[in-house]
């Protein structure tokens, strides 16, 4: 098959882990960086250019590896492939859900997935009153876009809540406050679903001066054994936002495993090296079953 990774960095570990694996099956693949394309609507049937390259006809399938700032531009490539009816590891319409974290989180609640206890409003007036409905600090506050832990605070008063907040409503930034769950210790859970299976799991813990346990702010890692419970909610969350391959972070607590995000860009360094499992090649096979030659 002719497979295009969508991805703005050729040099990124995960793109060329993807990349290696496809050509490894006897592929051909290509590296598209979608900030890079266009559309042109309004013909018989609409093209999609790589600079001046048209690209419309070229693959049988994509994976999509879209960067937060270039979110809607790239989901709006990957629409169109898809509405040129070439599959895609991810909808369109997911990537742009997993994004944001509150979308994702109504979702999940809508289906009955256990989430910490969340508030966002866009009213700088009644900041006290919001940290109150969570049961007082400390609080999480997260930007309701962002990857890595970037955008994530931990206030531990309400002054200092309230601070961050103010500042972030006057920058006219989307926020989220969300209950902190003590008991978690600084760990979390990150899943690899890949189709309707659990290829890959890993525990990652933070670093003596950070209470965020992701492997980008320096947290440790190691393979860890899901509960049923956890692999219902990593399996049903990828299921529920469109996903065919996703990453799922959950936290445990106290009442049981709570769903923090899902990201449709998964990384793969952090859970490759954690697991020894070659994630990358799941993602492939998975590709081959479902996408058809033209």
């Amino acid at each position: 098959m002719d497979i295009a990774i969508l991805s703005t960095g050729a040099n990124v570990y995960s793109t060329k882990r993807i990349a290696d694996e496809v050509a490894l099956a006897g592929h051909y693949v290509d590296l598209i960086d979608h900030t890079k394309c266009s559309v042109k609507l309004g013909a018989e049937k609409p093209q999609i250019y790589f600079g001046a390259d048209n690209i419309t006809e070229d693959f049988d399938a994509i994976v999509p590896r879209i960067g937060t700032t270039v979110t809607r531009h790239g989901a709006a490539i990957v629409k169109q492939f898809e509405l040129n009816h070439v599959f895609s590891t991810a909808r369109s319409s997911g990537i742009l859900q997993a994004r944001n974290k509150v979308t994702t989180l109504q979702i999940m609640a809508k289906k009955g997935i256990p989430v910490p206890e969340t508030v966002f409003s866009i009213n700088p007036d009644n900041v006290e009153e919001q940290i109150e409905l969570l049961g007082g600090p400390p609080v999480i506050i997260k930007l309701q876009e962002g990857t890595q832990g970037k955008g994530v605070m931990l206030a531990e008063s309400k002054k200092s809540a309230k601070s961050i907040i103010d500042t972030l409503y006057n920058m006219n930034t989307s926020i989220l406050l969300q209950q902190y769950i003590a008991e978690a210790n600084g760990e979390d859970l990150r899943v690899i679903v890949v189709g309707n299976k659990i290829v890959a799991s890993m525990k990652r813990t933070s670093g003596l001066d950070d209470f965020r346990s992701n492997v980008h702010r320096g947290g440790n890692i190691e393979p860890v054994q899901l509960t049923p419970k956890e692999k219902f909610i990593a399996l049903n969350a990828t299921k529920h936002l469109g996903l065919g391959i996703a990453g799922v972070d959950m936290i445990r607590s106290n009442n049981g495993p709570l769903l923090i995000e899902v990201n449709a860009s998964p990384g793969l360094k952090g859970i490759e090296t954690a697991t020894g499992i070659n994630v990358a090649k799941h993602m492939v096979q998975y590709v081959e079953r479902n996408a058809f030659r033209k």
